[in-house]
């Protein structure tokens, strides 16, 4: 099986040290606090983890799983909660943690979702964030790396199921000719 031409963007130790400045940087901010960390699944779970475990403060840490659906008038994304919550964040300092903002509708509904139950604070980190795709402005307090307008696989982040074990962050050149399978509707936008 052939694979498609990956062009490597950040190696694991750039990606390591990333996680640990955007890890020192929250807990200078909290410090005396215990922030909820929420990590959307799925393609955040692999930075989640490793940001969770650069912190030096307690965290309480929670899960969402949310699904862009794309309509076919332009504009007509709408996002569906798959798995919510499971605590109350009422009152606490939350953190959204995010793999990637791209045309930043997943990010909105989640901050506006999140808003409504009535958080201390609410910040948004992203690993990445693809500005060339924003739709809707969403503010990024703790942003790990800016990246082009390309599809992006490893630590996490997959294309159909696959690549989400590869060490490094890879800019997929061309998804569409790989003998990998790919599925019929490519991972949304996030």
């Amino acid at each position: 099986m052939q694979e498609p031409q990956l062009t490597p963007l950040f190696s694991p130790d750039e990606i390591a040290s990333k996680v640990r400045e955007i890890g020192a940087e929250i807990a200078r901010d909290f410090q005396g606090q215990e922030p909820v960390l929420i990590c959307v699944l799925q393609g955040a779970f692999v930075f989640f983890a490793d940001l969770v475990r650069e912190l030096s403060l307690p965290v309480h840490c929670d899960f969402i799983q949310a699904s862009l659906y794309e309509g076919g008038v332009e504009g007509s994304e709408r996002v569906e909660i798959v798995r919510d919550l499971g605590s109350e964040i009422g009152g606490r300092p939350v953190i959204i943690v995010e793999d990637i903002v791209d045309s930043g509708r997943t990010a909105r509904t989640l901050l506006d979702r999140f808003a409504a139950r009535n958080p201390k604070e609410l910040h948004l980190c992203s690993l990445l964030d693809k500005p060339l795709r924003r739709k809707i402005e969403v503010p990024i307090r703790y942003r790990g790396f800016v990246v082009p307008d390309r599809f992006i696989v490893g630590y996490g982040l997959d294309l159909g199921g696959y690549y989400r074990n590869r060490p490094g962050l890879w800019s997929l050149d061309d998804p569409t000719t790989s003998d990998r399978p790919v599925p019929a509707h490519p991972p949304p936008p996030r």
